[in-house]
């Protein structure tokens, strides 16, 4: 099965074709940062025009990349929530349109299920079951995975998501947009031991999360050291680098108890944090321990894109499942809630 997959949830316009036999045929994405990086923030109504404007050209290319015709496809995926409204109706709608105009049904995909599933792109995919840790921007959770559509919900953040909490620590220490990449950027010259954050409920039972009082305290560091003076670059490096100590090992803490509950010794990582060079690194140290192995997307599939789509909704549409006509997107979309899938 040849399937068209779109990704708009957000700030990222992705597109991609994916075989059931023949795997990823060709990809494309653009990214609307510099679009948004003036505002310190993704504007939804911009994000939803740039999406209009950059759909049907990325499409066209990507058709063009791969050699392929209208007629040669059997499917199409879009990403139907969690995500902006305004955004996820640009790729609902034409998908919808597409999918009439070729005759062919298309299917409304949920957006971290798509990131849990990106790692079977890779050559050497997980296995079911797994425990998964999805950490983005808008989301961290710990899920067991028996299989597609098959999702326990362990634990999730009460407040912010860790990515959440990147950017806005970021911004509060005077970095720029997307405050992820920044803060990783300047820990690696920050001096180990300077500062000292708190690992937030890794002192209780449980594997919920919650990073809005690491933001604080990162606030309330950097106001310190302004109202001493001491606001120059390398204090910058030395609190991204705490700031992102705390995190990864907060992570990590909470992974290794959820593969202790589960009794389940293989680890996926996904979403956009899952990026992260230190955080990998504390989780395949973790999973050396134990015996066990963590699996993760090549960097450019942990951020949002068009390809997690379309696999996951191969793997859907080839278990017969599909969506009427209707044009309907979710601003919020429990994974747990979602069919299972036996292709």
């Amino acid at each position: 099965m040849l399937v068209l997959g779109l990704e708009t949830s957000c700030d990222e316009t992705g597109v991609a074709l994916y075989d059931s036999e023949r795997g990823l045929l060709a990809d494309a994405l653009f990214s609307q940062i510099d679009l948004h990086r003036v505002y310190g923030g993704v504007v939804p109504e911009l994000a939803s025009r740039d999406h209009v404007k950059r759909l049907l050209p990325l499409i066209r290319q990507v058709l063009d990349e791969a050699g392929v015709r209208p007629a040669q496809i059997d499917g199409i995926a879009y990403t139907a929530g969690p995500g902006l409204v305004g955004a996820l109706l640009v790729g609902a709608s034409c998908a919808q349109a597409l999918a009439f105009a070729w005759s062919v049904p298309a299917l409304g995909v949920h957006h971290m299920e798509g990131h849990l599933l990106a790692p079977m792109l890779e050559e050497a995919p997980p296995q079911f079951p797994f425990v998964a840790l999805l950490v983005s921007g808008g989301h961290t959770q710990l899920v067991r995975v028996d299989g597609i559509g098959r999702y326990q919900l362990l634990g999730e953040s009460l407040d912010d998501a860790a990515g959440e909490a990147f950017d806005k620590t970021a911004k509060l220490i005077g970095l720029g947009y997307p405050g992820g990449p920044e803060i990783a950027r300047l820990a690696e010259r920050g001096t180990p031991g300077r500062f000292v954050f708190p690992r937030p409920m890794t002192d209780r039972p449980g594997l919920d999360f919650s990073f809005s009082g690491l933001k604080t305290f990162a606030l309330n560091t950097w106001q310190q050291c302004q109202a001493s003076g001491d606001d120059g670059e390398q204090t910058r490096c030395d609190i991204a680098l705490a700031f992102q100590q705390a995190v990864v090992e907060t992570l990590t803490i909470k992974c290794q108890r959820a593969l202790r509950q589960t009794g389940l010794n293989s680890l996926v990582i996904a979403g956009g944090v899952s990026a992260n060079r230190a955080l990998r690194a504390s989780l395949e140290s973790m999973l050396a321990r134990l015996k066990g192995r963590v699996f993760y997307a090549r960097p450019r599939f942990c951020t949002d894109n068009g390809a997690m789509i379309a696999y996951a909704g191969c793997q859907r549409l080839l278990a017969g499942q599909h969506d009427g006509p209707e044009i309907g997107v979710r601003a919020r979309w429990p994974m747990d809630s979602l069919p299972s899938c036996q292709a």
